[in-house]
């Protein structure tokens, strides 16, 4: 799915309620499309991790406008699942980045600390 509001109505389908009750939840998960227009913005909360990030941030349980109560971890699943059709782990995402010298360059800074 390719925007926040395809899933909501995703969402509305499997559980009921309406759009605006899952809306928060679809539109943290491709937040980072701000930063990255791409399929890469996703390794940033599309993973088990970010689940569970979601899950702290709009707590255990969301209630739809229907009254119902669903967890929260359930409608952060179906978007990842939508998106990807698994759930991966953050290190499925990271293992696959390539390492450049200046990512684990801290030599300077702890010369400058006087660390040895």
């Amino acid at each position: 799915m390719s925007h926040p509001y395809n899933h909501a109505l995703s969402s509305v389908k499997k559980w009921g309620g309406s759009v605006e009750d899952y809306l928060p939840i679809h539109n943290w998960f491709d937040e980072s499309k701000m930063m990255m227009a791409d399929f890469r913005h996703r390794a940033l909360r599309h993973h088990a991790e970010g689940i569970f990030m979601c899950e702290r941030i709009f707590g255990i349980t969301i209630t739809l406008s229907n009254g119902n109560v669903l967890p929260t971890r359930y409608v952060a699943e179906l978007h990842v699942k939508e998106d990807l059709g698994r759930i991966p782990s953050m290190q499925d995402w990271f293992s696959n980045i390539k390492p450049q010298p200046w990512m684990g360059r801290t030599e300077k800074i702890e010369k400058e600390l006087g660390v040895q």
